[in-house]
């Protein structure tokens, strides 16, 4: 679905919440509006690419592929239902998510970053790797997505001294089979993933729009 957010009486990020709430067909998102936090507001919201004005067809196209082809890959194991990694359970089905029991709150794209990791629990997952399964291929390139998140799920996880989400500052992430002892691999403050001062709060989601536990895409 190719979805312009200059709609006449409408917002568009609403309609694409809405959408959200009865399927997973890919939705790229069509705007003027270059600016970095409202992308990260689309895609907090269930898009799964978001294009700004003005564009050529031909890349349009290329990215629908790229959207479908993502779609069929995910239908290939749309058999599974749940992820269970050490202390996270995720299930995939309500996109609700539990650490030692305790539900967490995530927005779509926290909760993706995480059913990634755990999909490929015990390996490290280059930044790379992570931005174009959950963003996509457009956003390889913006490893400060992942720093941001990263601080935001270890806080929701009260795991910041990185023992479960671990850090490999020149390669990645990975969620750590059995969770490191202190001092070990994956601390979470290290440079990149401090909570510097453009970092506290995540590039114009501070709030992490329309993501509590449960939340649809």
């Amino acid at each position: 679905m190719v979805l312009d957010l200059g709609l006449p009486d409408l917002d568009g990020l609403d309609v694409c919440t809405r959408i959200r709430t009865w399927t997973d067909l890919p939705i790229i998102i069509l705007s003027a509006d270059s600016s970095e936090d409202r992308k990260v507001e689309a895609l907090d919201n269930g898009a799964d690419d978001y294009m700004t004005k003005p564009f050529g067809m031909r890349e349009l196209d290329a990215r629908l592929r790229v959207a479908l082809r993502h779609q069929a890959a995910g239908a290939e194991t749309g058999q599974l239902t749940e992820l269970t990694a050490g202390p996270l359970t995720l299930d995939l089905v309500h996109y609700q998510a539990t650490y030692d029991g305790r539900p967490l709150d995530l927005t779509p794209k926290e909760f993706d970053v995480l059913a990634y990791l755990a999909r490929h629990v015990g390996k490290v997952c280059t930044r790379r790797m992570i931005l174009e399964e959950v963003w996509g291929p457009a956003y390889a390139g913006e490893s400060h997505y992942l720093k941001v998140y990263a601080y935001r799920i270890r806080k929701k996880l009260r795991d910041e001294d990185g023992r479960f989400l671990q850090n490999d500052p020149s390669v990645g992430y990975r969620l750590a089979v059995e969770p490191a002892g202190p001092g070990g691999p994956g601390e979470a403050t290290g440079p990149g993933d401090a909570t510097g001062p453009g970092d506290a709060t995540g590039p114009g989601d501070a709030a992490g729009p329309g993501g509590g536990a449960g939340t649809t895409r």
